[in-house]
């Protein structure tokens, strides 16, 4: 268990945007070991470099994180390396996915709570914040919360103080926070979805997570550090060949790192001599290029198969504006400038071609 390390005067200061002093003892909390050794987001792109240089500035500082971008491109990874360089990498870093948590459940998984609080209550648990304490809270999506759990939380991190559910003990909050959340928070302000104070209070410092699209000079650096966490039934990483990598950069990735994860991972299990030519990435990639097809006097010899290329390039589109709506078809719809209906169809169709 982790021993109080402020008193409670110093304990309700930690948000304040200044230089921190490693005030923690020497000795490390068991779970942080692999923490503190979590890697910077890789990649010598602009877009990525510019995402580091923001951690390394945002990183000794107490300052609320706010990470923003689509779903998949690798968030969770900023905000262990933003903990891993800051001066609370000798604790924990403790991540809660605010969205995939059940609204009636959130306020005790954050806050914790005493025996008999509520039906099935049979002993005291601590919250993420208790033990995250000396550490950083990860709130991911952020953006999914209730907005009478938004109101809970605007009040802790106001307060630095909180109580868990059913008890009247004030705890004091010594946390570092960095959210997160693939919506656009000023929009869901904008439609009462989202608290405007509680924004005001998270986007101290926002980083921009680039998607996989804007920076794919990265993706063969990735591809092999993914490829070496999955290695084939030989005990060895995959290997790809100069074609392969090409069409990997070429591929627009809507699902951004962690569709390029899944898919290495898949071709990992399915590799028989651990080497991935072009002829072996599925045939999506080779449809969905997100380079733009050659026109004019550039058309190729052969010629090219004007039905299927521009089927190739609405599907694509259907599925980037089905992501960035969060599935929800009508958004997805008014993302595309056409009928909700129209886009049903064409999804409609799509399933039964599958």
């Amino acid at each position: 268990m982790l021993a109080e390390i402020d008193s409670p005067g110093r304990s309700r200061q930690v948000f304040d945007a200044k230089p921190t002093t490693d005030r923690l003892s020497d000795e490390i909390h068991p779970e942080v070991v692999a923490a503190a050794k979590w890697p910077r987001p890789s990649g010598s792109s602009a877009a990525i470099t510019a995402v580091n240089s923001l951690i390394s500035r945002v990183a000794p500082f107490d300052a609320t994180v706010l990470l923003l971008g689509e779903s998949g491109t690798g968030k969770e990874r900023v905000a262990r390396s933003i903990h891993a360089q800051s001066n609370r990498r000798r604790r924990v870093f403790v991540p809660v996915n605010c969205g995939a948590i059940p609204p009636d459940l959130l306020e005790s998984e954050l806050f914790g709570h005493e025996r008999g609080a509520f039906t099935g209550a049979v002993s005291r648990r601590k919250g993420r914040f208790e033990l995250a304490a000396g550490g950083t809270l990860f709130l991911d999506e952020i953006g999914d919360m209730s907005l009478d759990m938004q109101v809970k939380l605007l009040r802790v991190l106001q307060e630095r103080t909180y109580e868990r559910v059913g008890g009247s003990e004030t705890l004091d909050c010594d946390v570092r926070i960095v959210a997160a959340t693939h919506r656009d928070l000023r929009d869901a302000v904008a439609e009462g979805r989202f608290r405007a104070d509680l924004y005001y209070r998270l986007n101290v410092f926002p980083i921009d997570v680039p998607p996989l699209r804007d920076r794919c000079e990265d993706i063969p650096e990735l591809a092999r550090e993914i490829a070496a966490e999955h290695p084939t039934l030989h005990g060895k990483p995959l290997e790809f060949t100069a074609a392969a990598l090409e069409l990997l950069a070429s591929y627009a990735w809507p699902g951004n790192v962690r569709e390029l994860g899944n898919l290495i991972e898949r071709l990992s299990i399915l590799s028989s001599d651990g080497v991935i030519d072009d002829a072996a990435l599925p045939a999506e990639l080779i449809m969905n290029r997100s380079r733009p097809e050659p026109s004019g006097d550039a058309l190729p010899p052969q010629g090219i198969d004007l039905r299927t290329r521009l089927a190739a390039v609405e599907s694509r589109y259907i599925d980037l504006a089905m992501e960035r709506a969060d599935g929800v078809v009508a958004d997805a719809a008014r993302l595309l400038g056409i009928g909700r209906t129209t886009l049903v169809e064409k999804l409609r169709k799509r399933r039964l071609a599958a």
